[in-house]
């Protein structure tokens, strides 16, 4: 008995273990740390349980029946002026009644199942994608998704073809806009962003000058500059007679922002390949389309991932910027909608609505390319 007492490991002190470890080493490893939390922890016991309150539960939640029956407008007059919707706390029945703008914007209610149809059809293609991973026709059905998915899309969002009654851009907006420029914007900027790093890692000259003073200029300018001159410039360069749509103008000069500096990801990228892959490229005789196409990109985008994310996450939020040259996004649809005189100054319910929406679309985005991070993860670790 003795003997196995001896032999038997003892437990560390708690102080060394768990929670407590954590807490001793990350929050209270010095004074300054000890004091430093102590400060914040305060700083959110003020802030966090007014906000809880107003937030949830003094909050209104009597969202009624009003879209079943047809008596929103009634709904509405009752809300705001009785004392079950008052200043003191949230009232999220603004926000059951403007959903739909906050979704679609203007787009005519009676169409609303087209960009539905949509997002239905964008799950349906990652399903595909993922069940096909590991099949031998994996890279023609992708090519085909590639080509067919663009066209689908925009004649069931925009019309006019097949009997689909024409819906105008100017009529876009909210969620749906947001989601149009974002898309766009990363999906056309990126083979644009790798052929301006291939060009300015060329020992051309003549492209090397080009890609560069093109990514140089544009990293230079702020993006609202930009939308202003797609808005107002870019339409000096056609005949009077030709009508530029505003929402194409500002997905031109989204994707060239955004080009650039993926061009510069891109290019980190092709730098941290070391110098024996393009040698041992160059020695089993591949030319320079399959050198970058099979050996080089991959791994440079691979590289990547992280920063070419961070740049989508960053292009989706500038998105907001559209409202400049009057495009509806969600963002501007907060202040339209608050301005009913139904719902005057409900501004705070509609930011915060828009941020929890922003919030989960922008995580997910950072939670997918953490996945595609550990996807692509080829140096394995113990």
């Amino acid at each position: 008995m003795a003997i196995y007492e001896l032999n038997t490991p003892k437990k560390p002190p708690i102080t060394q273990i768990g929670i407590v470890r954590w807490l001793r080493h990350n929050l209270f490893s010095s004074s300054l740390n000890t004091a430093l939390t102590i400060l914040a922890i305060y700083v959110l016991y003020i802030v966090i349980p007014p906000f809880i309150d107003w937030m949830i539960i003094s909050a209104n939640f009597n969202f009624g029946t009003v879209d079943i029956f047809g008596f929103s407008i009634k709904f509405s007059e009752e809300m705001a002026n009785n004392n079950n919707c008052g200043r003191t706390a949230a009232c999220w029945p603004y926000i059951y009644e403007k959903i739909y703008m906050y979704t679609y914007g203007f787009y005519p209610r009676g169409e609303s199942w087209r960009p539905d149809t949509v997002f239905w059809l964008t799950i349906g293609v990652f399903i595909v994608i993922k069940l096909l991973k590991n099949n031998k026709y994996k890279n023609i059905v992708f090519i085909a998704i590639i080509i067919v998915y663009p066209i689908v899309s925009f004649i069931l969002i925009s019309g006019g073809f097949f009997g689909l009654t024409h819906v105008e851009t100017h009529q876009w907006g909210g969620l749906m806009l947001t989601l149009v420029i974002a898309s766009v914007g990363i999906i056309v900027s990126f083979p644009i962003g790798i052929f301006l790093a291939l060009g300015r890692q060329s020992n051309l000259k003549i492209i090397n000058f080009f890609s560069t003073i093109f990514i140089e200029f544009i990293r230079a300018v702020p993006l609202i500059t930009i939308l202003f001159m797609a808005s107002f410039v870019l339409p000096l360069f056609f005949t009077e007679s030709m009508d530029f749509d505003k929402l194409l103008r500002a997905l031109i000069g989204i994707a060239l922002f955004q080009a650039a500096y993926f061009a510069e990801v891109i290019r980190g990228g092709l730098q941290a390949i070391p110098k024996g892959q393009y040698e041992a490229a160059d020695a089993i005789g591949l030319n320079y389309v399959q050198k970058n196409a099979l050996i080089i990109l991959p791994q440079a985008l691979k590289i990547s991932i992280p920063n070419l994310v961070g740049s989508s996450i960053s292009l989706f939020k500038d998105t907001t910027l559209v409202l400049i040259i009057g495009l509806m996004d969600m963002l501007a649809m907060v202040n339209m909608t608050s301005n009913d005189p139904y719902w005057l100054g409900r501004e705070t319910e509609g930011f915060i609505f828009v941020t929890m929406v922003m919030w989960i679309i922008l995580y997910s985005m950072s939670r997918y390319s953490k996945k595609l991070e550990q996807r692509f993860n080829t140096e394995h670790t113990n």
